[in-house]
């Protein structure tokens, strides 16, 4: 006679596996999605206002505006953007271009967290820190999960150049 706890836990197994088949798809397509909405609106004269006061205030982007104008910038972090989309979006073609495109996403999501800490924003309200300002630090905010989105990419990705082909 069967065991009902093993039975169980075999259809928790079961259903964990089913949610994980689609979660995986969902998760990188989303990421693709988002990046590419994102790279998409930097063609926009609105969006390169928009980031203009994260850019300039960057230890490690501020220099491009001496470079490039706001407008210019903004189109070009538009293609790099969208080819990082596109690159994660090929995974089931090339899981190569899909880790490549998601090691591009996690630098892409490290540089606009550190935002956080070099853009005037904290609620003064609020106190400051950690109080996040609504134009600064909760538009940032959610690239913690776009950043945990592109490293499981980059894991997936690479766990099937080492899978059997088929599987």
């Amino acid at each position: 006679m069967a065991n009902p706890e093993t039975n169980t836990i075999s259809s928790r197994s079961r259903i964990a596996l089913s949610i994980n088949t689609l979660a995986c798809p969902v998760l990188r397509y989303g990421l693709s999605l988002v990046i590419a909405w994102m790279g998409v609106m930097k063609f926009t004269g609105y969006e390169a206002k928009g980031i203009e006061p994260l850019v300039a205030h960057s230890p490690l982007l501020s220099w491009a505006y001496h470079v490039w104008t706001v407008r210019q910038f903004s189109i070009g972090l538009g293609v790099v953007e969208l080819a990082i989309a596109i690159l994660i979006a090929l995974r089931p073609w090339s899981p190569k271009a899909c880790a490549v495109g998601s090691v591009f996403a996690i630098l892409m999501f490290l540089v606009t967290l550190s935002f956080l800490v070099t853009t005037p924003g904290w609620e003064p309200s609020l106190g400051g820190f950690p109080a996040l300002s609504e134009a600064v630090g909760q538009f940032l905010i959610k690239d913690v999960v776009l950043l945990g989105a592109a490293i499981y990419s980059l894991g997936e990705a690479l766990a099937s150049l080492d899978a059997p082909p088929g599987s």
